[in-house]
């Protein structure tokens, strides 16, 4: 008996690692050589490619497709309908499976409620992805972005308060929730030590 669970509705393929305590719910397909965490919790109707690795303990909600190509670490959560891609001009016609991009989603990071990750970028650490946003550019570490094409309007505390609105990255800034701190280094915020 596996050590994780898979609703009745939903299809695991032959071929797929899922570590403990994983839970896939109704209408799921994970295919064939995607990697699966533990203690994951996957949606409704949702669709996991080959070759996709999620780390442990990633909430991914219900109606969303991820992609051959997209690597999501630990503690990342994917909002409801949100939206991957892997090709930048598909075609019906034209097979460019040789020509898929990666988009690496870093520990921590949220993608709101029906973004859109154009592939090829990276979404860094404890990022904050806007409902609705359509991001087309790598996003820094902590960094609020919005809009279309998404942009930084502030940055986030790991525990998903706003530290500081504006996007220049803050020299310095601490959460009024958690009490966490942060500075700047090299163009990133980062935990103070």
């Amino acid at each position: 008996m596996p050590d994780y669970f898979v609703h009745e509705s939903s299809y695991v393929d032959d071929g797929c690692e899922i570590g403990a305590g994983t839970k896939i719910w109704h209408f799921s397909h994970v295919m064939s050589g995607a990697r699966i965490g533990s203690r994951c919790n996957i949606g409704q109707n949702v669709v996991i490619s080959p070759q996709v690795v999620i780390g442990d303990h990633v909430k991914i909600q219900n109606n969303v497709s991820i992609y051959t190509g997209v690597i999501l670490e630990d503690d990342v959560f994917c909002g409801p309908s949100m939206v991957f891609t892997n090709v930048v001009n598909p075609r019906s016609q034209v097979s460019r499976k040789d020509e898929y991009r990666q988009t690496l989603v870093k520990h921590g990071a949220s993608l709101g409620a029906n973004c859109t990750v154009v592939c090829g970028h990276t979404i860094g650490a404890f990022a904050f992805i806007g409902a609705g946003a359509v991001v087309t550019k790598d996003v820094p570490d902590h960094a609020l972005v919005v809009g279309n094409p998404a942009r930084v309007t502030g940055w986030m505390c790991e525990c998903g308060v706003k530290l500081a609105s504006g996007s220049t990255v803050p020299r310095a800034a601490s959460c009024g929730a958690c009490g966490r701190r942060y500075v700047s280094r090299d163009g990133q915020l980062g935990r103070s030590e």
